[in-house]
């Protein structure tokens, strides 16, 4: 029997590198010479393929620089090219492609060895650095809506995916609170100092914080618009507020608290974990806008243009096709967003160590943090060795395909967005368990909690981050289709079958010939560990969920072709099969847990 490969290496990998080998060697034979191997040198390009477990297209690329013929070097890669027990059959096909077909024991003893990993068998990446991820980002005694969904479910997914990886995250929720309107907001609350009270010594709900903001928002607007002494007395104290008087800043510190009341609950019901010394919002880095701004004047990067500090670029202009600048210091003295960034990008690649910078910011914010990047690198901020990245997001649309608003065309409330989808859930689960009374009342509402949030989060992040999507409930609560109940129900599926296994114990048998559905669910699974990979290098978590309907689409597949406990099949090959089931549902589990959805092991 063949010594069982290591937990980091797939068949793919293994077959990619044996690949590569006999290609180098091929190619070093055809009269070129492989030191210093040119680009592409050994490279199969492996994919899957309908015809084969494999079809590598390497080949002629390689020919091409060898200036050979790439049929009759494919043959000779092919000759050169070991079997064993990890290739079974290797065919040339068309001009020069190979299909490769796998033993199926190089399946199971792959899958085998990874299975006794609480890792799966996913690598820790080689070379980790330190990414801050800033993400989540709401206004200080502002109400949430579903425009801030996307940056917080997908953030928060980027952040598991990037740990389980190895890489150190540092989080950061670069919240709203800092700003004219504070004066407003402040001399208000002065005037009126039990507005913010609350009405008893319990613990606050969110609802009741945000009521409370609510309510003195709109009282304080509206004397700001008709009482000028009013204005006067709360302009007079944003000048207050920006100097540091202590008697502001603790009324200030009072909208944040009540504030952090209402987010924390928002993010509860996310079911994400944030963290109080993670919250570094605007206010987070006054201390530091002054030197910003004396650092870029004195290097030369921003110069003075009509009193603002500016900084230009040759090729962003405006309709008019004058430049137009990135304002970090305002004619005024005032301070823009670019002077926070930048004192930010400071002090997370300065204080922090930060090897790489991700925000998840929405897409019409692009032009903006190109500008900042641009700056930071100019003025020696961000090195070569420091990595910026946008992680930019499309907009969440309405069924009728325009920005989701309600019928009053008001921006929708991001409580009552998820409060509806829980209901809708709840509603599916008690409706799927009638005949078969497998939950009891207080599983439906906690599985329908679970399925409701995973269904908005699955939604959000089965889309490519920089497209739009729209926002249907009816479709993401679907037991049917690319949803996340299709993968719960899956998973719970999976869990009922090996409750019901009675004695039979999940067991690898590498000796056996498997079906086409075992072949295939196999190679899928073996595929977990770079589909990992590939998601953390892109900040791609759509292709995560992508990968998780794919495996749970296989695994009905084989529960349908392959059974497992009825009809109950040979013992060895009942074994082997558990073993598939128990490895999937695993799979699943890790794989929705890095998308931050839960999976219920009854449904």
């Amino acid at each position: 029997m063949a010594s069982v490969p290591s937990l980091a290496s797939s068949v793919n990998q293994r077959v990619a590198d044996a690949l590569a080998a006999a290609m180098l060697k091929a190619g070093s034979a055809a009269g070129a010479d492989p030191s210093p191997r040119p680009a592409g040198w050994g490279d199969p390009m492996l994919r899957r393929s309908d015809r084969a477990d494999f079809q590598a297209n390497g080949i002629l690329a390689l020919a091409k620089k060898a200036k050979a013929n790439p049929r009759e070097l494919a043959t000779t890669v092919v000759e050169g090219m070991a079997t064993g027990d990890l290739i079974q059959e290797i065919e040339v096909s068309g001009p020069g492609f190979l299909n490769i077909t796998i033993t199926d024991r190089a399946i199971i003893e792959t899958l085998a060895a990874r299975a006794g990993d609480d890792r799966l068998g996913v690598p820790l990446a080689a070379n980790p650095g330190t990414t801050v991820i800033d993400y989540a980002q709401p206004n200080v005694a502002k109400e949430m809506h579903v425009g801030h969904l996307r940056s917080a479910v997908i953030g928060a997914a980027m952040v598991e995916i990037l740990e389980f990886t190895g890489e150190n995250v540092v989080r950061r929720h670069h919240i709203g609170d800092w700003g004219t309107q504070f004066g407003m907001l402040i001399q208000y609350l002065l005037e009126h100092p039990h507005e913010l009270d609350h009405k008893s010594d319990a613990e606050v709900s969110g609802e009741e914080a945000m009521s409370n903001l609510n309510r003195l928002y709109k009282a304080s607007r509206a004397l700001f618009d008709s009482d000028e002494e009013f204005k006067t007395r709360a302009r007079a104290r944003v000048v207050d507020l920006q100097a540091g008087d202590p008697e502001t800043l603790t009324h200030w510190q009072r909208f944040v608290d009540e504030s952090k009341i209402y987010f924390y609950s928002v993010f509860n019901k996310l079911d994400m974990d944030i963290q109080d010394p993670d919250v570094i919002g605007e206010s987070g880095y006054n201390d530091m806008l002054v030197e910003t701004c004396k650092l870029l004047e004195e290097s030369g990067v921003a110069v003075r243009s009509n009193g603002a500090l500016c900084v230009f670029f040759d090729d962003v202009k405006g309709p008019d096709g004058n430049p137009t600048p990135l304002i970090v210091q305002k004619s005024d003295g005032g301070f823009g967003y670019a002077a926070t960034d930048l004192s930010a990008i400071r002090d997370r690649v300065s204080n922090l160590g930060a090897t790489t910078l991700i925000y998840v910011v929405d897409a019409r914010q692009s032009l903006h943090f190109k500008m900042v990047f641009e700056t930071a690198r100019r003025a020696g901020w961000l090195g070569d060795d420091v990595k910026a990245v946008q992680l930019a997001f499309g907009t969440v649309l309405g069924k009728d395909g325009k920005p989701f608003k309600t019928r009053e065309g008001e921006t929708v409330r991001l409580v009552d967005l998820l409060d509806e989808a829980v209901e809708r859930a709840t509603a599916v689960v008690r409706e799927k368990d009638e005949n078969r009374g497998n939950l009891t009342a207080e599983e439906i509402v906690q599985n329908g909690l679970q399925v409701g949030i995973g269904a908005v989060k699955y939604a959000d992040l089965s889309t490519s981050a920089a497209r739009d999507y729209k926002f249907d409930l009816d479709q993401m609560v679907s037991l049917t289709g690319d949803t996340s109940v299709y993968i719960q129900y899956a998973y719970a599926r999976i869990k009922s079958i090996l409750g019901n296994a009675g004695d039979r114990t999940p067991v690898p048998h590498p000796e056996l010939e498997l079906a086409p559905a075992e072949r295939a669910l196999g190679l899928h699974l073996d595929q977990f560990g770079e589909l990992i990979a590939e998601a953390a290098a892109e900040h791609a978590p759509h292709k995560v969920a992508a990968y998780l309907y794919q495996l749970a689409s296989l695994y009905t597949t084989f529960y349908t072709e392959c059974p497992v406990v009825k009809p109950e099949p040979e013992l060895v090959v009942g074994e082997n099969r558990l073993f598939l089931c128990d490895l999937t549902a695993r799979t699943l589990s890790k794989g929705m847990s890095l998308l931050g959805i839960r999976t219920p092991e009854k449904l």
